[in-house]
């Protein structure tokens, strides 16, 4: 689409195989099937199964919250049917970027790359934070206090032990598991797929726990009105507020779609992709539903207004207040989890956005020995120990939903189009009932994001806003792409 000066340019199908296959910048292909799913549900299970639970059920949906997780999976599952087949088709980096490069143009795949910085990046600095005060917290029950200045930001007032107030110096659990994680995938993603699958038997086996142990404790006069009704206001209980809920509970399913970062690195990813992105996301459905419904059986849904830690509250219902360490111990590991694979598959975006030349090509250096792009691992090392060190969570700013469903809903329409513009291409696994199921993962994806607030939607335009400029800034002008088409209208 010359007439669009170049904005939509797409990167041909054969091209994005033959720069994924020998040489210098090329990346082992190293993970199976099982890898592949224990990233996914290491991706997945974290804090949105912890603390969005409670969240969603007190202000939205009540009861119902478990018809929330429902639908958020539903369009998972039409999206992961999609994302499956797309990876089988171009099984290289960059999951939602490369599959929008290769269907609707470079325009359209630059505004998932950057989106995918924020759910990615920031994302893992947001966790990190978190992930401190747990671990402040795990070690203050064995009698070890850290020093408080180390556990806040020189943003944030820090209460010292004689009560006098001073400021914090630096969120040093934070910047420590970023580094550790950090230099884990540095080093290879072999490795890191086996402390990976270590910590998710350990969270999912806390999960487990506390489903099975609670299950004999839930009242059943809790769940009474199932779906309280609406108080007159949009996402307010009632079906609104399940709708709501639903795309708040979202948050929990982030995670899957990083599996297809690894498209590049896996044995056999004509079908080992499909099995990582769906059977993660199945597994983890199972275990959310079967939690959200333990939850709000053991504590009624209008008490957990406000209650950072519902899990605990949730706990205390039982006999068995030593689960509460537990669910820590649990916590602690989603959210190193989810740091892991988050900056994982950020590194993975960026080594294809430098392999085409958006990016400067710093970003899709590949070590020698290792064979990762341990440079983009390396920047991302010091960009979220910056933010998860020294700015207070508030102020890091949540992970949106939103840029995530916005990249599902690029991706569902991505089958469609190759559908249409490459009928014979191999396909490793094929979407089922086209148009159908990509047609209703664009629905429920498109419902669930209209559901959201305001502010949600003027982060994702402000953050938007600052990729486009570079993109016109910087990255159009470099474009890999954009430069082989000019040649040829020369030549």
């Amino acid at each position: 689409m010359a007439e669009a000066g170049g904005l939509f340019r797409t990167k041909p199908i054969e091209q994005l195989t033959g720069d994924a296959g020998t040489g210098e910048h090329a990346l082992h292909r190293t993970l199976g099937p099982w890898s592949l799913v224990g990233l996914g549900i290491g991706a997945i299970i974290g804090a949105g199964l912890f603390s969005l639970t409670g969240i969603a059920a007190a202000e939205h949906a009540g009861p119902a919250v478990v018809i929330s997780f429902a639908i958020a999976a539903l369009g998972c599952a039409f999206a992961g049917m999609c994302y499956s087949e797309l990876a089988s088709m171009i099984p290289v980096s960059g999951s939602a970027y490369t599959y929008a490069y290769a269907t609707m143009g470079e325009f359209v795949a630059w505004i998932i790359g950057w989106d995918l910085v924020l759910e990615y990046a920031v994302g893992a600095a947001t966790v990190s934070v978190s992930w401190s005060k747990y671990v402040a917290t795990l070690l203050q029950n064995f009698g070890v206090t850290l020093p408080p200045r180390l556990l806040h930001s020189p943003f944030e007032t820090v209460q010292l032990a004689d009560g006098t107030h001073t400021t914090g110096l630096v969120n040093l659990p934070a910047v420590l598991i970023l580094c550790v994680i950090s230099l884990l995938l540095m080093r290879g993603v072999r490795e890191s797929a086996r402390v990976n699958a270590v910590i998710v038997v350990v969270k999912v086996a806390v999960v487990l726990a506390v489903i099975g142990t609670g299950l004999f404790y839930v009242k059943a006069q809790n769940y009474v009105p199932f779906i309280p009704d609406n108080t007159g206001t949009f996402g307010e209980y009632g079906w609104s507020g399940i709708m709501r809920a639903a795309g708040v509970v979202f948050f929990a399913y982030i995670g899957f779609d990083a599996v297809s970062t690894a498209a590049q690195e896996v044995k056999n990813p004509q079908r080992t992709m499909m099995v990582g992105i769906l059977g993660s996301l199945a597994i983890c459905t199972v275990l959310y539903i079967a939690f959200a419904a333990v939850l709000t059986g053991l504590v009624r849904y209008d008490s957990m207004r406000g209650d950072a830690a519902p899990v605990a509250t949730a706990i205390a219902q039982t006999p068995f207040p030593g689960l509460q360490t537990l669910v820590t111990l649990g916590v602690i590991a989603g959210f190193t989890t989810v740091m892991l694979v988050l900056l994982y598959g950020q590194s993975r975006v960026f080594y294809a956005m430098a392999q085409d030349r958006l990016l400067p090509r710093f970003f899709g250096a590949i070590h020698p020995t290792w064979r990762t792009p341990y440079r983009s691992n390396l920047f991302f090392m010091v960009f979220a120990c910056l933010l998860g060190g020294v700015l207070p969570i508030s102020q890091l700013g949540h992970m949106t939903s939103i840029g995530t469903l916005l990249a599902f809903i690029i991706v569902c329409a991505g089958v469609l189009i190759l559908r249409r513009s490459h009928p014979h291409e191999a396909r490793g696994y094929r979407t089922p009932a086209v148009p159908f199921v990509p047609l209703a993962g664009i629905v429920v994806c498109l419902a669930m994001m209209v559901s959201l607030d305001g502010q949600t939607w003027l982060r994702l335009v402000i953050w938007l806003a600052i990729g486009l400029a570079i993109y016109f800034g910087y990255s159009r002008a470099h474009s890999r792409v954009g430069r082989e088409k000019a040649q040829e209208a020369v030549s």
